[in-house]
């Protein structure tokens, strides 16, 4: 069956987030007002061939561990749904 992937990836809380601070810092020019915080990441979007969604979930998951996401500086989530 195929799965697809909705994986988000996002830096540690407790890091600093150096393209959220500039954005933070700039909405103002652009008459944006009361924004305290921005975090930015990265969205993927994966498709996947699994036997089921649990298998499909362990996929994803091993591929975010070890490849998509430094687990060291970011934390990750996903949602999977049938494709």
């Amino acid at each position: 069956m195929t799965y697809l992937a909705h994986i988000n990836i996002m830096p540690k809380a407790e890091l600093l987030d150096p393209q959220g601070k500039v954005v933070v810092k700039n909405l103002p020019n652009l008459g944006i007002q009361g924004v305290s915080d921005v975090r930015i990441g990265k969205h993927v979007t994966m498709t996947l061939e699994a036997g089921s969604e649990q298998e499909a979930h362990d996929t994803v998951e091993l591929a975010c561990s070890k490849l998509l996401a430094n687990v060291i500086m970011e934390g990750y989530d996903f949602v999977i749904e049938e494709g």
